[in-house]
């Protein structure tokens, strides 16, 4: 072999050994539902799709489940019985009587506390778990007591609504103090109370009631209704009296 040859047969290697490298052996398969616009899946992605048999035991579960449901009668007579309770169901917060008669179009405020009673007399018939009680002036359905130890775990109390122990303290003697003047409110406390105030009327919580038939008039504080509905309270006169609380051990 010349060496002409030698050389061209040397660069015709070289080209195969290219050609291989350059084209990888690919497995082919079926594409036929392959959508050229879905992105790859990642590991993220498998971890949080449910396999399709479990998938399928789920929908089963769920049909089962509606197939053992009773189903609702085609029509339901709204009475004002009927009215009250599922307004009063939806509502988060206290309602007058006078609003429900409104809301519901018929009857009177009498009409409405009857109501209030004989729904309560089925819920105590009936050992539901809840009553209508009266709140701030209105109507507000709450759970018993006796099962606050699972309403606890259930409900977080918001963060808006939290209260340190300085303005835990400075409400309490606007609460039993009021309308009461900043001047005083820090002459009790013995520390500066403008802040807390502030905070508390954020919240709130505190408002400003009139001004003081003092020189300057400076402004008077008092709670609010908010107040009543955080401490489930019906009126100002439902606060413990201050000779039955006890002093912090």
């Amino acid at each position: 072999m010349t060496s002409d040859e030698k050389i061209n047969a040397e660069q015709t290697e070289v080209t195969e050994i290219s050609d291989i490298e350059a084209t990888p052996e690919v497995e082919v398969t079926d594409n036929t539902d392959w959508d050229e616009t879905a992105e790859p899946a990642t590991a993220d992605a498998e971890t949080t799709t449910k396999p399709v048999a479990e998938a399928k035991e789920e929908i089963e579960d769920g049909e089962d489940l509606a197939e053992e449901q009773e189903p609702e009668p085609a029509e339901i007579d709204a009475t004002l019985e009927t009215v009250i309770e599922a307004v009063l169901f939806a509502s988060d917060e206290p309602i007058s009587p006078k609003r429900l008669v409104d809301v519901a179009e018929a009857g009177s405020v009498k009409d409405v506390n009857q109501c209030v009673k004989d729904l309560n007399a089925k819920y105590r018939d009936g050992v539901r778990s809840f009553r209508i009680e009266k709140i701030s002036g209105g109507y507000q359905m709450m759970t018993l007591s006796a099962f606050n130890p699972w309403i606890t775990k259930l409900i977080k109390v918001r963060s808006d609504n939290k209260l340190t122990p300085a303005g835990l303290e400075t409400l309490a003697i606007v609460a039993y103090k009021q309308p009461i003047m900043r001047a005083d409110i820090e002459a009790i406390r013995g520390v500066a109370s403008g802040e807390i105030l502030r905070n508390l009327m954020y919240k709130g919580m505190v408002k400003i009631v009139g001004r003081a038939e003092v020189i300057g008039r400076p402004m008077l504080y008092g709670t609010t209704k908010k107040f009543l509905d955080v401490f489930g309270l019906n009126t100002l006169k439902d606060l413990p009296k201050i000779e039955e609380l006890k002093a912090p051990q």
